[in-house]
Order: C-alpha cells, then structure tokens, then sequence
C-alpha cells in the first residue's frame, strides 16, 4: 500500500502550516504525490488547526478520514484526534498529565464527545493508553528539554527556539517513513533563508529523525516528468496571468485574498506577441475600500479594454450582487472568481462548503445572462480561469468562476505539462475600433452579441437604465423587448457555441452515477477503483458548467441509469435541483456534508455501499473536526 496520511496540528500562529509546507516538500523530493489539505479557525492566533498530507505514488485528489501517523506538540491536538490515528502517535512527555478540563480552548461540543469516548479518565496520558490498547505506537519526545539544549546549542533565549518543537515533530515523521533526513534538510533550507534559523530548526529536525524508527520503509520514487507543488489560489492566479489578465480588483476577505496578492507579487511578466516578439506586461491589482468598489473598478477596467476580475467570497459576494447585476445591463465582460465557503452570513468564513450555487445563478437583480463554472480540481482551476476570461469577452457578459475553500486551501503535486499540453488559446469577441463620431454598443445582431469597442474609440454611452442600441436612456415598450431579447440570446448563442462535453467531465461507466460537482469530485476519483473492485459498479458525472446547463449531453448520460447517486457539500443538494429543473432528472440518492469540512475519500466508499448495497436514501457525511 502506498497512499499513507501524515496530520500536524496545533494552535495558530506557532508554525503548523510552516511545518505541514515542509514536511509535503521533502516528501514531494521524495517522488510521490501529495495532496495537503490546511483546516483553521477563524481567528488570528490560539484556537487549534490542523494540516493533514496525504501522498501515493500515483496523483491524488483528496484528504482522508484517517492519518497513519499523527504528529502533535500540544494537548489539543491528540484530544481533537486520537480517534482517527491507525498506526503511530508522536506526542510531548511534558503535557502526558494535562486534563481536558484544562485546555480551555477546545470547544464544548467537542470537550463532549472526547469524554463520550474516553468514558473513565481525560488526561493525555488517558487517551494514549486508550490507543496502545488499539495497537497505536507512541513515539514520546521531551520537547522542553530539546528545545532547551537548541537554545544552548546557539546561545538564543529559548522563545526564539519555540516554535522548532514542530519540526522535531516532523523530523520523527520522516523518520517512521524511512527515507533519507537529507531531503527533509534540504525543504528546510528551501523554506528558512536565515542561517540561524535553518540551523535551529535542521538541529531539531535531526533530534526527531533520531528518536522513530524506520517503520513504512519508504523508498525514493524515480520522477520522469517535471513537476510543480501549488494551492488552489495561486493556480487560479496563474490562469489568470496565462490567460491574459490586466486587471485584478479585491477587498480582502478569507478564502479569496491569496489570489490577488499573489498575482500582484507577479504582476510583472514577459509576454509573448505575434511574431514571437517578447513584451513586458502584466496586470495592475488594485485593494479597493470594500466589495462593491472592487466590482465597479474591474467592471470600469472591462470598459477601457483591459481584461478585467475580481475575487471575493461569500459576504462581499452578496455586496456585489448590484455591479454584477449592472455589468448584465450594459454587458460588459467581467469575471468573478467566487471562493465559496461556509454560509449563511458570516457563517464559517474558514471552512468549505457548496450552499451558494443557486445564488452565484441569479446573483443581481433582473433576468440577464451570467455564465457559472465550478472547478472540480487544481489542474482544473487553471484552464477554468483562462475559460472564464475567453467566456466573458467572447459573449460580454458577467462569468463566475466557483472554486471552494476546499481547493483554495488545499495543495497538491502536478505533473507540469497537465498545465502546458495544450497552447493557451485567448479569444476576445466581436472587437471593433470604430473611426465614427457615434457608435451602436448594444446594436441588435442575430446572435445576441454587438460589437465591442472600447471607452475612447468614439461616443459610447452606459448607463443602469434600459437603453437603445446607442446607449440612451428609453422606457419605451418595444424596445425593451428587443433589447431584453437580445441580451438573453447570448446565452443562447453560448449554448449552441460550447461543445456540452466541455461542459461535463464523465469518468468511467456504471449502472450507478455518482453526480457531482466541485471539489467532490477528488474524493469520487480516489474512491472509484476501490469501489469498482468491490463490485459497486460507478460512474462520475461531473458537472463543470451550469449556465448554460448541458441538457441534452445529461439527459443522455443519465438515461437508464439505476441510480442517481447526488454527492454535494450542501444540505439541498443543489446541483441535483439544478438537474431536475433543467432536465427533468431527479436524483434517487444522495451523499451529502455540510459541516465545512471536505468529503474524504473513506466517505464515499462508505455512503456508496450504503446506498447500493443497505437501500439508504440519503447518507449524511461527518467526519472532521
């Protein structure tokens, strides 16, 4: 077996990301796959998080519901995560007495169900005789007294040293796995620039190497292709740099802010032209006082030409709902990229979930196109950019791009040429460079779509107002018909344009379809062949594009079909409400989670059998702490 699963926590702000990001590289050097997925709470420092890697030898999509080996430097963590250990726990001898009662930043709900499976005793020390029992190994580190002889070591005070307790962590981690400390040394290098620091935590790394055994006996993969480790923001900034972006608008809001400031550290680019000529371009970022001037100013960039988002989540989603609504009106080629999270309100702002499908198809006021993609990995995230910006100019409408907390925060192992097999094809529309005094911006065509020119080429009006073909103000009846009609043939247009298999991504063949879409689809992937070797014969039907919805390809995916598993993170499943309004399909089943946390891959091999082989109806997932 070689698909294993590692998890770090602690409390925020002590370096669990640092030390997770470390550990995913050397693994990474290594020659497997990872996929890394980072759980958090909603606040700046203190309350527990955790980061769990999981890594094959083959590309891997998902988290998982257990780890092999849990590393822990704090109380909290082993109490939020003792019952998901199979195979070794690293923990502090210096916190074994320390109660439940007495961590004070667990949650009730949870303090509850820890003593619902401890039943006699709450201590650390509890919970590790609770695992031994189960065949769990403990690795025991005295992390006061390394730290203490790092500090000696280098004649530091020893809070400068603290937080390299993680890394003794990891570097018993890398031991248990059996491959060499060089590599671990060299991520650490990678990741600490100052010479102190490196040397600190390498020491400390070292001390952990040297406590755990060789136990998974892992050896060094040989990798044939080039290779390249991102998280779900930055693989949507890269598309949108390859696809050409100029403009990029946000107000900083959690999950979505990465995006935007990592294409501002990389807004400067050489840029290839016609001819091969290199240019230097980019695109301009700008942090605006809140959402609603984001939108305005990528819809205000869109205008003069420049191709133009902005990125939010949920809350500043809601407040961009009038721009969105305005940029509809007077068709002006905008994307959104929509981190969606947990909802309603301000909800769970660190947590994942699929609740706001329906809204991101009617966001705005009033009946006009708006084009929705979702993103089902991080491979997809990348061309679903470029698309989205190609979508927006090609038929001058709003495109919103959905990608979840899930992938957003989530990083993984890519094969290079999965993001290079395939030129990166811009497409701009209908552009004109009009010479007239006067201009037709919304001149009535047989497709829907009016030639575009940019603000400064000649007299173009705008306005929220219904307006004729030049742009005026006008309540009069007949045209409003017609100018209503036009706008709702591009949708039409795009209909017929968009090959539907571009819009569906089908997996394997069954008399069971597992209907999905988004970051589901990871789980479905990792699951399949174990459930096809059981005899659960699937398929996965992901949808990639909701408006406009490829009716006639799903009808015929799923016609005969014995089953219509729906598999979402939201409590209507609102994909599957989609299908039966636009098709007239209903799901049979249903897997669904709402709790934040993402689907793992345990969970569907579960909740499929259960489905298929026990008659459950609906299966609703839990796991995640």
């Amino acid at each position: 077996m070689t698909r294993h699963v590692w998890m770090i926590g602690g409390a925020q702000g002590l370096g669990i990301d640092t030390s997770a990001i470390i550990f995913g590289n050397a693994i990474a050097k290594a020659g497997y796959y990872i996929f890394g997925n980072r759980e958090y709470y909603s606040n700046i420092k203190g309350r527990h998080s955790y980061f769990q890697v999981v890594f094959d030898e083959k590309r891997i999509f998902s988290v998982s519901s257990y780890t092999d080996i849990l590393a822990t430097f704090d109380a909290e963590t082993l109490f939020q995560h003792f019952t998901e250990v199979r195979d070794y726990v690293i923990y502090g001898i210096d916190y074994e007495n320390t109660s439940l009662d007495m961590v004070k930043s667990i949650e009730p709900e949870i303090a509850e169900e820890v003593k619902k499976e401890l039943k006699n005793g709450f201590t650390v020390k509890d919970v590790i005789n609770y695992l031994t029992a189960k065949g769990v190994k403990v690795i025991k580190v005295n992390y006061l007294e390394s730290l203490k002889k790092i500090a000696d070591t280098f004649k530091v005070p020893l809070s400068v040293v603290e937080r390299s307790k993680n890394m003794i962590a990891v570097g018993a981690s890398f031991s248990l796995l059996g491959l060499p400390f060089e590599l671990l040394k060299n991520a650490i290098q990678e990741t600490f620039k100052n010479e102190l620091f490196f040397k600190f935590n390498t020491m400390a790394a070292e001390m952990g190497y040297n406590l755990a055994p060789n136990a998974y006996h892992l050896t060094v993969r040989e990798v044939k292709k080039d290779r390249i480790q991102v998280d779900g923001n930055t693989i949507s900034a890269m598309g949108k740099l390859a696809g050409g972006l100029r403009f990029q608008s946000y107000y900083p809001i959690t999950p979505a802010s990465d995006e935007s400031t990592y294409i501002e550290a990389n807004q400067n680019l050489d840029i290839t032209v016609e001819g091969g000529e290199l240019r230097k371009g980019g695109a301009v970022v700008v942090q605006a006082e809140d959402e609603l001037a984001a939108i305005n100013m990528a819809i205000g960039a869109a205008l003069t030409g420049a191709r133009a988002a902005t990125a939010t989540s949920g809350p500043g989603f809601s407040l961009m709902s009038e721009g969105i609504s305005w940029a509809g009106m007077n068709e002006v080629p905008v994307v959104i990229t929509y981190y969606m999270r947990g909802a309603p309100a301000t909800g769970l702002p660190t947590r994942s979930g699929q609740a706001d499908l329906k809204f991101a198809l009617n966001v705005g006021h009033g009946e006009f196109p708006r084009i929705v993609i979702a993103s089902g990995d991080h491979a997809e995230i990348f061309w679903d950019a470029i698309w989205a910006l190609n979508l927006a100019e090609k038929y001058q409408t709003p495109v919103i791009h959905i990608i979840e907390k899930t992938l957003a925060n989530s990083y993984t192992i890519l094969d290079e040429d999965l993001l290079t097999s395939a030129p990166v094809k811009i497409e701009r529309g209908k552009i004109v460079y009009p010479t007239t005094e006067r201009f037709n911006r919304f001149e009535i065509t047989e497709d829907g779509i009016s030639p575009r020119a940019f603000l400064g080429y000649s007299s173009i009006f705008y306005t929220g107002d219904e307006h004729n073909e030049e742009g005026h103000i006008t309540e009069a009846s007949n045209n409003r018909l017609k100018m209503y009609e036009k706008r709702m043939k591009k949708l039409e247009t795009a209909d017929k344009e968009i090959p539907e298999e571009q819009r569906v991504n089908v997996i394997g063949d069954g008399e069971n379809v597992l209907l999905t879409w988004g970051s589901p689809k990871g789980a479905i992937l990792d699951a399949m062949d174990d459930m096809n070797k059981e005899g659960l014969s699937v398929m996965m039907v992901q949808v990639k594009m909701f408006n406009p919805y490829p009716v006639t390809l799903m009808r015929k995916l799923l016609e005969g079909k014995k089953r219509v598993i729906a598999i979402e993170n939201n409590y209507q499943a609102q994909g599957a409400e989609i299908l039966a309004e636009k098709t007239g399909i209903f799901a049979t089943n249903y897997i669904l989670k709402w709790n934040g946390r993402p689907i793992a891959r345990e969970e569907i091999i579960y909740a499929v059998k259960q489905i298929i082989k026990n008659g459950e109806k609906k299966v609703v997932l839990s796991y995640g702490a």
